[in-house]
């Protein structure tokens, strides 16, 4: 009950007093000429697409017009990163069609982890390129872009690669640890999944280490969302008992675990900023926005949290999004809902484009951050 006190008053000042890098304003902005994300379905936008069957419509369709690599029906928040620093979209470094690298990369992939996990992506969904894995393609990437772009004869030639001291410049952005919590439910005791967190985030904690020792130093570092809110997480539980889901009908120990997990991280952020004393390191509390959304869903315009927006769920019968199956002797495709802008759930895993531009509008501004700078200031504080 007390944190969920403090969540909502964290919701109330933020939302409505609009609190967060008010000291900042006469400071000039950052000119981030890239951004370099690694992450999971979060940011992912187009990774897993390119390296194994692609998201098929009608994901992409609310804005891109199209499938695009998303899991959810539009842009995603580091869609709203980009533009709120002025920057295109984001190319996946697994994407070898139509790729522009000036202004950064994505290392994320659908089903990532921090820690690897012994079993393939058939199985469970997770993907074979977590944060480790991610940080080894960063270098490789880093490496043979400037080789190219020192080897190239024209300006035409080196237009699609980044310029060699933009890596110093650039913003890394993180996005990852939702899945890690997922795999610790499905295959550990909370006691277990407990005793494993100081490992997870240290391990988050080396692949910010080894950025830094190529050169990078502004960190924009999202904690995990409130996973027990995700409407999947009841698709196949009838007759929850009592004190199994909190007020808002989530599931309240993998919230708390979740809480747990980002009190872990937040932790060895504080400790990497004396460990990497040229770096500017931004904490963004990415549960108080997600949560304090889904705790105030109507008064914001939006519908019931838990329903999803693409798939057929009734009844216990479950078809996901963009798929079809037979039901009782008849196909049922799982298809978008004519408005998607109403609802927080995309697919009962993602969030709709609706609910990410909300997350951005509240967590840009640096009313969620630690320090309270804007991702527009997020390079103060790095040293020479």
């Amino acid at each position: 009950m007390e944190l969920r006190r403090q969540l909502e008053s964290l919701f109330l000042v933020f939302c409505f007093l609009g609190v967060g890098g008010e000291g900042l304003k006469d400071q000039e902005p950052c000119e981030f000429p890239a951004i370099y994300n690694f992450g999971d379905s979060n940011s992912d936008t187009g990774g897993i697409s390119a390296a194994f069957e692609p998201i098929p419509a009608p994901y992409g369709e609310g804005f891109f017009h199209k499938p695009y690599g998303r899991d959810s029906d539009g842009r995603l928040l580091i869609d709203f990163i980009a533009e709120h620093l002025s920057l295109p979209y984001l190319s996946a470094y697994l994407n070898s069609l139509a790729t522009n690298y000036r202004h950064g990369a994505n290392f994320a992939t659908g089903g990532s982890t921090i820690r690897r996990q012994n079993e393939t992506i058939f199985e469970y969904g997770i993907s074979p390129f977590s944060l480790d894995i991610q940080i080894i393609q960063f270098i490789q990437f880093k490496t043979r872009t400037n080789d190219l772009y020192n080897q190239a004869k024209t300006p035409l030639e080196r237009s699609n690669l980044p310029r060699p001291q933009d890596y110093s410049k650039a913003l890394y952005t993180f996005d990852i640890g939702q899945n890690d919590l997922s795999v610790g439910f499905r295959k550990l005791s909370f006691d277990q999944l407990r005793a494993a967190m100081p490992d997870i985030v240290n391990q988050l904690a080396t692949a910010v280490q080894r950025i830094y020792q190529q050169g990078g130093r502004a960190f924009w570092i999202h904690n995990t969302g409130p996973i027990g809110c995700l409407p999947v997480n009841l698709f196949y539980i009838q007759n929850p008992p009592a004190g199994y889901l909190d007020q808002y009908g989530c599931v309240k120990a993998q919230n708390d675990m979740a809480v747990e997990f980002n009190r872990h991280l937040k932790d060895r952020v504080i400790k990497l900023r004396a460990e990497l004393p040229k770096a500017a390191i931004t904490y963004v509390d990415v549960y108080a926005a997600k949560y304090g959304l889904i705790s105030n869903a109507k008064k914001e315009g939006f519908a019931d949290p838990l329903k999803v927006c693409c798939g057929y769920h009734v009844n216990y019968s479950h078809v996901w999004c963009g798929s079809r199956a037979s039901i009782d002797g008849r196909e049922v495709y799982g298809a978008s809902c004519g408005n998607p802008s109403q609802y927080i759930s995309w697919d009962g895993v993602h969030y709709s484009q609706a609910a990410s531009q909300w997350f951005a509008n509240h967590i840009l501004n640096g009313s969620l951050s630690d320090p309270p700078v804007p991702i527009t200031q997020a390079c103060q504080g790095i040293k020479e």
